[in-house]
């Protein structure tokens, strides 16, 4: 199974921690507060690029205000999943590329934030055709939207299916319900919602077992 974890930094320009008592730019007592979607789009600017020549997609980042900081979370994900040592790997580059760029331009957060690199959950939702193949195999629920046109006409004519995810491409992903196997082209879909199955976690940890059983009957056989 892939490793899913976060790696967290507090730091300001340079990786240092800015002294609380004096923040720059809009975090300065009465100074007005930075648009936080101005910030978010600043900072994909120097984020994105780091994350891909990495090799990974960036999926989702975000701005938000902690007391007197700012929390930045970044969310990473790749074809098979990404490990807790690449997501340290992914944190150390983006850091290093956010120190450079405030010492090159300023303030992109404006005084003293948080750095959380982290890949996706369970729960993330499934809105790109890269979503989907990325969980062939799994059980998703998704609501399949009815006929084409305006927004209440399509909701007229919506339902919930439930259904294991068989394939997946850029145009259509097949789902496998009770009713058989069926394509659905992106456009038909609304967001789709991994769903844990509790049979198959013990599937894998009777496999887990296994595995473990199996390894003593190797050490067995070469000490004999």
């Amino acid at each position: 199974m892939t490793q899913r974890g976060r790696a967290t930094r507090s730091t300001g320009p340079s990786g240092r921690p800015r002294r609380p008592d004096g923040p720059r730019g809009g975090d300065r007592a009465g100074a007005p507060r930075g648009d936080l979607g101005a910030r978010r789009a600043r900072l994909r600017e120097v984020i994105e690029p780091v994350v891909a020549e990495a090799g990974y997609d960036l999926e989702d980042l975000s701005v938000s205000r902690a007391g007197r900081r700012h929390v930045v979370r970044v969310i990473v994900d790749a074809d098979g999943g990404i490990n807790l040592d690449a997501v340290a790997d992914v944190s150390r580059a983006v850091s290093a590329a956010l120190d450079a760029a405030e010492e090159a331009g300023g303030d992109l957060v404006a005084g003293e934030y948080q750095l959380e690199v982290s890949s996706p959950g369970v729960d993330r939702p499934l809105t790109l055709p890269r979503h989907w193949r990325r969980n062939v195999g799994r059980l998703v629920k998704v609501t399949v939207r009815g006929a084409a046109g305006l927004p209440e006409q399509r909701a007229a004519g919506d339902r919930q299916l439930t259904g294991r995810v068989v394939e997946a491409d850029d145009e259509r992903v097949v789902l496998e319900t009770d009713a058989g196997r069926a394509g659905h082209p992106y456009a038909e879909l609304g967001p789709g919602r991994v769903q844990v199955e509790f049979n198959r976690l013990d599937e894998i940890d009777e496999a887990d077992d296994i595995d473990d059983i199996d390894d003593e009957d190797d050490v067995e056989d070469e000490e004999r």
